[in-house]
């Protein structure tokens, strides 16, 4: 069974003992048998791994991981060491100098961030090589939207950033008067100008931890 090894797994452990999770099980174990799947099965539920549920200040939703070699380890928009950051990645990176002043860094790994409490999830959190959305609708939607509904639980503020229409479905399960929704347009080299550059949402969210008493992310 899945052993993420922080309080998620006392507050999902139900989860993956359900129908729906034992059926994506088994497909995703015939899956990883029969060609290439990203990110590594053992680097799946990172961003839990790495942003225990009462550290979250702060959630980013991506939609499934990259599918190209060595990119995907399980945080959204995060690539592993040694490979240049994706376009969605730059533009991200563009939007905190704009923002804040702060220099790109050399590398696409948001790890740093992860362990500040932003929770980098993905809707979705594996996915063929080379074919993206090919695990859309297996279950992995049920998970993820029972852990930002457990979220949305919380008494502790949250900030919540939705980029893109698929990100922005999920405002219906953010109902707590406490969080912070923030909503643009995706980060990709299609859409960012409509929208993402100019939302403001790095620092919108540190003026709102810092409201709530809280340290601000360094992004």
């Amino acid at each position: 069974m899945v052993h993420i090894g922080n309080d998620w797994d006392e507050i999902l452990g139900g989860e993956f003992k359900k129908d729906y999770y034992l059926r994506l099980r088994a497909f995703l174990a015939k899956e990883y048998r029969s060609g290439t799947v990203y990110p590594d099965m053992y680097d799946i539920f990172n961003a839990l791994k790495y942003t225990p549920y009462k550290d979250v200040k702060a959630v980013i939703l991506g939609q499934d991981p990259y599918h190209g070699p060595g990119q995907a380890h399980g945080l959204c928009f995060s690539v592993l060491p040694g490979i240049v950051p994706p376009p969605s990645l730059k533009n991200i990176y563009k939007e905190i100098y704009d923002e804040y002043g702060t220099p790109p860094p050399d590398g696409g790994e948001l790890t740093r961030w992860a362990k500040q409490g932003v929770l980098l999830l993905n809707t979705v959190l594996t996915v063929r090589a080379g074919m993206a959305n090919s695990h859309r609708g297996m279950g992995w939607e049920i998970l993820t939207d029972k852990i930002i509904s457990l979220l949305n639980e919380r008494e502790d503020p949250i900030v919540f950033m939705l980029w893109g229409a698929n990100a922005r479905q999920k405002t219906a399960l953010i109902t707590n008067p406490r969080h912070l929704v923030l909503t643009a347009a995706h980060p990709s080299p299609l859409s960012a100008y409509n929208g993402f550059f100019g939302c403001g949402h790095f620092r919108k969210c540190n003026e709102f931890l810092a409201a709530n008493g809280k340290s601000e992310i360094k992004w």
